[in-house]
């Protein structure tokens, strides 16, 4: 499900930018780490040349409050201008309760997540809250469910605060429901001993994604993009 905030076109005089704030499903990955790609990294290039910008803030291993604690939300949104828009994705590290670092418990996630709203509109930007994509997991042939109740939270505070949503975990379950158990290992980091010299033991990562995986999870949130008809961005969608 996609909450809807319809926004009609204006005009530009400057590429609209798009801070990402989130972990390492959407962070940039060095060298050493490819092909594991996050999704962040291939959302420009589905906008018409020169209209949209993607600044990429999100770390691995982040939660809401670490980037919080590390100062890292605070440049961020010091940095933000009328009209961009910051897109938000936490969660996957928010709920490890055996990580007091990253932990961040059920109110505490919804407080720092309508803070971050809060705060993007205080700059005259545009806020949108993403939901964590899926982990590969399955049982039975079917997908099974392991961000607990975080993403509700996500749609319960995207609902409240009236901002949009681009609902990641559902589209994605729906993605590895449709490809099915084997099919989905492409999207994932999956690599066979000897396959890339990064991992040459090979590697099974059903959180982390792979350079094709990122594409499809990039042309996800595209999608919501269209559908939700955010202003200055989705009239200058060029994915097929």
């Amino acid at each position: 499900m996609i909450v809807a905030c319809a926004l009609s076109a204006t005009g530009q005089s400057r590429p609209v930018t798009i801070f990402l704030a989130g972990d390492s499903t959407m962070a940039a990955k060095a060298p050493d780490k490819k092909p594991e790609t996050g999704w962040g990294e291939m959302l420009e290039s589905r906008f018409k040349p020169g209209t949209v910008k993607v600044d990429n803030r999100a770390m691995n291993g982040r939660s809401t409050t670490s980037f919080i604690a590390e100062g890292r939300w605070k440049a961020l949104i010091e940095s933000v201008s009328k009209d961009d828009y910051v897109f938000i994705q936490f969660g996957h590290n928010d709920q490890k309760k055996d990580k007091p670092g990253v932990y961040a418990p059920p109110e505490q996630y919804r407080a720092n997540l309508a803070n971050f709203v809060k705060d993007v509109k205080e700059k005259g930007a545009n806020p949108v809250l993403l939901t964590s994509i899926a982990r590969r997991r399955y049982e039975g042939g079917k997908v099974v469910p392991t961000h607990g109740d975080y993403p509700g939270f996500v749609r319960e505070v995207a609902e409240e605060l009236n901002v949009p949503l681009i609902d990641l975990e559902r589209a994605s379950d729906m993605l590895l429901a449709r490809v099915g158990e084997e099919g989905s290992k492409r999207i994932y980091l999956h690599l066979k001993p000897g396959e890339n010299p990064n991992y040459p033991k090979g590697i099974e990562d059903n959180t982390h994604l792979s350079t094709y995986g990122a594409g499809i999870i990039a042309d996800l949130a595209i999608d919501a993009i269209r559908e939700l008809r955010l202003r200055n961005l989705a009239k200058n969608i060029v994915y097929r």
